[in-house]
């Protein structure tokens, strides 16, 4: 049977891993029964659109930054569903990987692509293909977290236009590891091009109290725009996601190794 409605029956496995793919990808204002991605998925796995919305707030009780502050989600997770949470929490590479090939098979469509990737791809012949496919999927992923994560918006300056917004890695990603760092939510933040560009090269930072710090070299400009523009949002804190915040040591790499002091 294949059908919106769907059939009342126990989850398996590899839809458990789609279901939470999509609570990393979809902002939870989102987790509607109207929602296409909550109806797609519903077809294609067989469940109701209830039943799938039913187990995206299920896993914000295994979500450590949403319990973290007292929250509960809806309560009746089963051990299989805490298991794949923790098991991916653990290991985002394999996460992004997985998902990609569940969803060729139960024909789930992908994820959308990025509208701007970190930094140009060129996809080689022969055996670096799908290396290379796994970093542009795991990109894929990786944004598209952020923007569900931040709700869409600079987590900075608020700013809300999806082209110029950058999925940025606090560790950079020729620093990170392949199985729990590059794709790992907690590990980036949203920010506008601006503040992307001046994050990656060390001129602004964000300490693990979330203050946004701004580098001497910012501070040394003798252009007053450019400086009062960064300096109006010197100590502020930024928006902090409710789900997936950024990693107190990724944030300490950053102040060590990356920012200009």
């Amino acid at each position: 049977m294949n059908n919106a409605g769907g059939t009342k029956r126990k989850w398996e496995r590899d839809e458990i891993i789609l279901a939470f793919e999509l609570y990393c990808t979809l902002p939870s204002s989102n987790f509607t029964l109207t929602n296409p991605h909550v109806v797609e998925l519903s077809r294609a796995i067989r469940h109701s659109a209830g039943s799938v919305k039913a187990m995206l707030e299920n896993f914000k009780s295994f979500d450590p930054d949403y319990v973290k502050d007292g929250r509960v989600g809806l309560g009746h997770g089963s051990r299989l569903t805490g298991e794949v949470a923790a098991e991916f929490m653990d290991n985002w590479d394999d996460l992004v990987w997985k998902t990609r090939k569940i969803r060729e098979a139960y024909g789930v469509k992908p994820l959308p692509e990025p509208e701007v990737y970190e930094g140009e791809l060129i996809i080689p012949e022969g055996r670096y293909t799908e290396k290379v496919t796994k970093v542009r999927y795991g990109q894929t992923f990786f944004r598209n977290a952020l923007l569900a994560n931040y709700e869409g918006r600079c987590c900075i300056t608020g700013l809300a236009m999806p082209k110029l917004l950058r999925a940025s890695h606090i560790k950079p990603w020729k620093d990170s590891n392949d199985v729990n760092e590059k794709t790992n939510p907690q590990n980036g933040l949203l920010l506008n091009t601006f503040f992307d560009s001046a994050f990656d090269k060390g001129y602004v930072t964000v300490c693990p109290d979330y203050r946004v710090v701004l580098s001497s070299e910012i501070k040394r400009l003798a252009d007053e725009r450019t400086r009062a523009y960064f300096e109006a949002y010197e100590e502020q804190k930024i928006r902090v996601p409710t789900r997936f915040r950024p990693e107190k040591h990724f944030l300490e790499y950053h102040n060590e190794y990356v920012f200009v002091k």
